[in-house]
């Protein structure tokens, strides 16, 4: 799937994300001969893309924002993608940082009502064990430091 991809491939159990940027004309044109390269490689193996669920999330302030075609049919633009945190054109994390908090205030009941003790190291370890991680999802990992046009297709 990979052979003569020039742009940067993710493949996951069940999903293909195919990004690149799109400063300048080649960018777009390298995404568009990579997308024909997939589609080559999915009808060589016999396997189908599904078009259905195929969009163009376009990130960055001056993105020119290109269409792009697989298998002679346009995809449609997307506002926002999950990328395991779901953000959107403006690389906005806070749709998801808002489900987080809100998993995370939910643990505090739970153990309320599941441990019958109040003790100080009782508690902390199950606070940290259990809260924390929903807090500490949405730390911000991934900051780029220059702020490029791209488009991220998937």
């Amino acid at each position: 799937m990979d052979s003569g991809i020039k742009c940067t491939l993710g493949k996951f159990a069940d999903d293909t994300k195919l990004c690149g940027m799109v400063n300048m004309l080649e960018g777009r044109d390298a995404i568009q001969r990579d997308l024909d390269r997939l589609e080559r490689w999915a009808r060589a193996n016999r396997m189908k893309f599904n078009k259905a669920k195929l969009k163009v999330l376009h990130v960055g302030r001056c993105n020119p924002k290109h269409n792009h075609k697989l298998d002679g049919e346009w995809i449609e633009n997307n506002p926002e993608e999950d990328l395991g945190a779901l953000v959107d054109e403006k690389i906005n994390m806070s749709q998801k940082c808002a489900f987080a908090a809100q998993k995370a205030n939910r643990v505090p009941a739970c153990i309320k009502t599941s441990i019958a003790s109040r003790l100080r190291e009782v508690i902390l370890p199950l606070y940290s064990a259990l809260v924390r991680p929903h807090l500490e999802y949405c730390i911000q990992l991934w900051g780029p430091q220059h702020k490029k046009d791209i488009e991220l297709l998937d």
